[in-house]
This record gives C-alpha cells, structure tokens and sequence, in this order.
C-alpha cells in the first residue's frame, strides 16, 4: 500500500452560471488558471473543513454548498498526493478579507480572481490546472450543475 503523503480540497466553485478561477500570472510563464483551494494542514478536521478554509483564505468566501465528485491522485516522490474535487457554490466573498500568505509574496507571481461560463467550451478554452481537473469539468458540467441543485434529502 502506498502511503498518501498530501491532501488537497479544491472546488469546482460556481456563483451563479459562472465559475470562480484564479488567474496565476508568474515571471517567464504563461499564464494559467487553478480552482480554489490548496493542501489541508493538520489543523483541518476534515478534507472538507479545509476546503472553506481555503475559499476563506484566497477568496474571503464562504460557501453554500460542498459535494466531494472527483478525486486526482499525484505520484509524489514519498507517496501519493490526493485532490479532494468538490462542487461547490459560492454564498459570499469579500476579497478584502482574504488573508492566504501567498498575496503576501510578489515573487510568487500575482493570483487574479476570474468568473468565466460554467461550460464546456469556456473550461477547454483555458489553459486550467491540472489538466485532469479541465477534462473532468468539461466532460461534467450538467452533472456538477444537478449535484449543487438537488436537494439534500434527511434520512
């Protein structure tokens, strides 16, 4: 058994019929565009508790709504790395909140907060981080919309 040695939460976040992106622009790189979030730290009790961590850090955000739908499994150098992908909607965000170190840090290239058309067409017409999380969206995009919109039934 491979240990796995990183976890992610990232969210496939919509606001409305958009999808909320951040635009990294680095020095001698082109640009490319990356969901919201980033690793779980020791303090998260759960992948999905650091998934609003991560909306809150980078976006000031909250959000409505979080579904696990995908998983991306990274061959590390010491193990495997996991990306939780959840759906997600967006209840609110303040980007004069955000508090993430990384906005901090000028050498790490500026973070842009983009909407595009949650569609196909828009999410292949990005260069979008990994590329297995562009396919996945671009091949799922009314099932992503159905899992946010379906009511969660008690049992």
């Amino acid at each position: 058994m491979t240990d796995i040695v990183k976890r992610n939460a990232r969210a496939i976040l919509l606001d409305g019929d958009e999808l909320v992106l951040i635009k990294r622009t680095k020095p001698g790189r082109e640009p490319y565009w990356v969901s919201v979030g980033g690793g779980a730290e020791e303090d998260d009790a759960t992948i999905e508790a650091a998934l609003h961590r991560e909306v809150f850090e980078e976006l000031g955000g909250e959000l409505e709504r979080a579904e696990l739908v995908h998983l991306i499994t990274d061959k590390l150098e010491d193990g495997i790395g996991v990306q939780h992908i959840f759906a997600a909607r967006l209840e609110s965000m303040d980007l004069s909140t955000r508090t993430g170190t990384e906005f901090a840090k000028p050498e790490r290239g500026k973070y842009e907060v983009v909407r595009v058309p949650f569609t196909a067409q828009s999410v292949r017409e990005l260069n979008l981080m990994p590329p297995e999380l562009a396919d996945f969206i671009a091949a799922n995009t009314d099932a992503i919309i159905s899992v946010l919109n379906t009511p969660i039934r008690e049992t």
